[in-house]
C-alpha cells in the first residue's frame, strides 16, 4: 500500500525522498528534521535539501525555532490544488494539441471520413463539440445508450463559455431494445430545444464548418435502432456544413 501511495505522490511531482517523507509526516503530523529522518528512513545527509523543497511545493510548513519544526500540510489541502494544477495543464495542453491537429485538417484533400460503431462516433461527436466557438446544432432522431449523459456533461462546459447550443430532437428512440426519452433528457439543460418529428438519423453541425451525419439500420415495430450498424459521415467541407446549417436554422425558427 506504502509503494502505490508513494508513486502516486511521484506523479504529483515529488521525488521517490519527497513522497517518502511526506508519507510519514502524514503520521507524525509534525516533527524535527531528526524525527522525520528516522520515521522516513530517508538518510539525514537528503533530509534537509528534502524538506526545504516539501515546503516550497506546499506539502509541509516550517516552523521556526531551535530546532525548527516540520508541519504538514493537509493532503486534502495539497490534492485539491494539484489535482487543478493537473487539469489546467491539460486543457492547455489539449487546446495547443487542438491548434495543431485543426490546422493540419485543412490542408487534407477530400475532408470526408467514414466512421463504424457506436463508441467512434461518439468520440468523433465530442471532438466536434469541442472544437465549437460560437454555435453547436444538434437533429436528433435517436440516441445511444448513455449517449445523453455524455453529452450533457460537454454541453454544460459550453454553455459556461457562452456557445449557443440548438437542439431539434424527436420525443423518444428505441436503442438496442431499450427506451431513450432524448427529449426528456436534455430539456433541463439550458440549451435551446423543440420536439421535432426526425427520422432515424442524426446530425451535428458546429459553426456552420463542420458535421456529421449519424445512420443506423433499425427494425420491428418499434424501430428498434441497431447500434452496431451505425455509421458517421465526417464532412470537413464547410460549403455543405453551411447549407446545412442554415436549413437546421429554417427549421427552427418555423417552431
Amino acid at each position: 500500500m506504502q509503494n502505490k501511495t508513494i508513486d502516486s505522490l511521484k506523479k504529483l511531482g515529488l521525488s521517490t525522498y519527497e513522497a517518502m517523507v511526506y508519507l510519514s509526516l502524514t503520521y507524525m503530523i509534525s516533527g524535527t528534521a531528526t524525527e522525520i529522518s528516522s520515521n522516513s528512513q530517508v538518510p539525514r545527509t537528503k533530509i534537509y535539501d528534502v524538506l526545504k523543497s516539501l515546503g516550497a511545493k506546499g506539502f509541509i510548513e516550517i516552523e521556526r525555532g531551535r530546532p525548527l519544526k516540520y508541519n504538514v500540510v493537509s493532503p486534502t489541502d495539497v490534492f485539491r490544488l494539484y489535482k487543478q494544477k493537473i487539469i489546467d495543464e491539460l486543457e492547455e495542453t489539449e487546446m495547443e494539441l487542438n491548434y495543431s491537429y485543426e490546422s493540419q485538417l485543412s490542408k487534407i484533400p477530400a475532408p470526408i471520413w467514414l466512421i463504424h460503431g457506436s463508441d467512434r462516433i461518439i468520440k468523433k461527436e465530442l471532438e466536434i463539440i469541442s472544437r465549437t466557438k460560437k454555435t453547436l446544432s444538434f437533429r436528433m432522431g435517436f440516441l445511444f445508450n448513455q449517449e445523453a449523459e455524455i453529452l450533457k456533461e460537454k454541453f454544460e462546459k459550453l454553455i459556461k463559455k457562452g456557445i449557443e447550443i440548438n437542439i431539434l430532437a424527436t420525443e423518444y428512440c428505441y436503442v438496442d431494445n431499450k427506451k431513450i426519452d432524448v427529449f426528456d433528457s436534455f430539456s433541463d439543460t439550458g440549451v435551446t430545444i423543440f420536439k421535432a418529428d426526425i427520422p432515424f438519423v442524426k446530425l451535428i453541425v458546429r459553426d456552420s464548418v463542420e458535421m456529421m451525419h449519424i445512420f443506423s439500420k433499425f427494425s420491428g415495430e418499434n424501430k428498434n435502432v441497431l447500434s452496431s450498424s451505425a455509421i458517421g459521415v465526417w464532412n470537413q467541407y464547410e460549403e455543405i456544413a453551411k447549407n446545412y446549417d442554415e436549413r437546421f436554422f429554417t427549421a427552427l425558427k418555423k417552431r
